[in-house]
């Protein structure tokens, strides 16, 4: 957004003056002198209202009982310090408008200001992201299955919350526009209209982040699952997402989405598990769950054709001995790092819920030492699924859960925040050789 020359100086100008005291003793030295006469002082303060809501939004906020201040060009330093000294020295609550340009001086982020919302690294000279080493994000892998879907099955209807880009749905909302719904920033609302549609017969896809979908929990129980509806919920940006620092980490998302019934909650560890499971999902007749990290996969290539996997399977990547690693998703990579100097069994369960309980069970009766290992919160988590699986089995076997601490983990490099959880090769190891000691 930007304001043009004359009008952005006037604005300014009004600005100085409406949070400046030159104002105020105006306005009240005026109010003395209609006072004593009450309708030409109601005229003049209806006026001031009708002069300052054509120039800008203010009788709205002022209804509020705010004084509305406003519209400046952010971009201004100068003013905009010298605006906000000013509204310190008035009296009760004060709305200052700041209107700035996402991007503002740098091309390619003014160009396409979505890309640089939670930028990674990239080359200043171009804008290009850089360090993916032409890998595909599971964003992507999402955003392509979407539409390969919905090519297929015109009951399919996109919805997000107002995040449209970052969850992968801009191809689909051109292709598609009758049938992409963006509900703006309201969580809740996303799920609500999701189950009205598929109440209606229709087959919804929520795009959402795993730390927004947590604002609407309450509607994805009472109007989701309780219901039993068939909506599938794409969850992107599960476990730590580097940059973006705690506010937007995944870490919950497994544990509360297993307490809730009727939920099938999947983890791909990969981009082709990921468009197999988003397929699983979707065929299902019932609410669903896909989670999947922020960034680019391990570079495995995707079929085009989709196929349904079995509900509740999973599989052993990797045959060893006394040890058996039950990786969950994103983790089953440095399980199998690990694994390699271990040579533990890794078992790759793509499904949190239900569980794949033959393997678990097969697993434990022929390893000394069960470790679960999740990018995900340890407490009621993916891990302590598999504990409960064990106790009603009335299974004992030697077990070690790996997860993320109970903390909150600030921004760093992705790998880094891992390594620090002790959730890369090298921390896996040293788990494990603690715990056999």
């Amino acid at each position: 957004m930007s304001i043009s020359p004359n009008v952005g100086a006037l604005n300014n100008y009004l600005a100085k003056l409406l949070s400046g005291k030159l104002y105020e003793r105006m306005w009240r030295s005026g109010e003395k002198v209609l006072r004593v006469v009450p309708p030409v002082l109601e005229f003049a303060k209806r006026a001031e209202e009708h002069v300052k809501g054509m120039m800008s939004p203010s009788t709205l906020f002022e209804e509020f009982g705010f004084n509305y201040i406003g519209p400046i060009d952010g971009h201004d330093l100068d003013t905009l310090v010298s605006t906000l000294h000013n509204i310190r020295q008035l009296k009760g609550p004060q709305f200052l408008h700041v209107v700035t340009q996402k991007g503002h001086g740098y091309q390619p982020a003014e160009d396409n200001p979505g890309k640089y919302h939670g930028v990674g690294k990239f080359d200043p000279s171009n804008g290009d992201s850089v360090g993916n080493a032409g890998k595909k994000t599971y964003t992507q892998i999402f955003g392509e299955w979407l539409v390969d879907m919905a090519a297929e099955d015109e009951r399919l209807i996109g919805i997000t919350p107002a995040m449209s880009d970052g969850s992968g749905l801009n191809d689909f909302a051109e292709k598609y526009p009758q049938r992409f719904f963006d509900v703006g920033i309201a969580e809740q609302h996303a799920v609500t209209f999701a189950a009205g549609m598929a109440c209606d017969g229709l087959k919804p896809v929520v795009a959402i982040y795993s730390t927004f979908l947590q604002r609407a929990y309450d509607q994805l129980v009472h109007d989701i699952a309780l219901q039993n509806l068939p909506v599938v919920f794409a969850i992107d940006r599960a476990g730590l997402v580097g940059a973006d620092g705690p506010t937007h980490a995944g870490s919950f998302d497994l544990t509360y989405l297993r307490c809730v019934p009727n939920m099938v909650v999947m983890a791909p560890s990969d981009e082709n598990e990921c468009r197999q499971l988003l397929y699983t999902a979707y065929q299902h007749n019932g609410p669903s769950a896909v989670r999947y990290p922020r960034g680019s996969g391990t570079g495995v290539a995707t079929q085009t054709e989709m196929q349904a996997l079995a509900i509740g399977r999973g599989l052993v990547r990797r045959q060893g001995s006394r040890i058996a690693i039950l990786a969950f998703g994103s983790m089953l990579h440095p399980a199998l790092e690990a694994a390699e100097k271990l040579d533990a069994t890794v078992a790759d369960m793509r499904f949190v819920k239900p569980l794949d309980i033959d393997l678990i069970k097969q697993l434990a009766g022929t390893h000394s030492l069960i470790v679960t290992i999740e990018e995900n919160a340890l407490a009621g988590g993916a891990g302590a699924g598999v504990m409960e699986a064990l106790q009603a089995m009335n299974m004992t076997v030697n077990t070690l859960c790996l997860g993320l601490p109970d903390e909150f983990i600030e921004h760093g490099v992705h790998e880094t925040m891992l390594a620090r959880c002790g959730l890369n090769a090298d921390g896996i190891i040293r788990a494990v050789e603690i715990k056999l000691t």
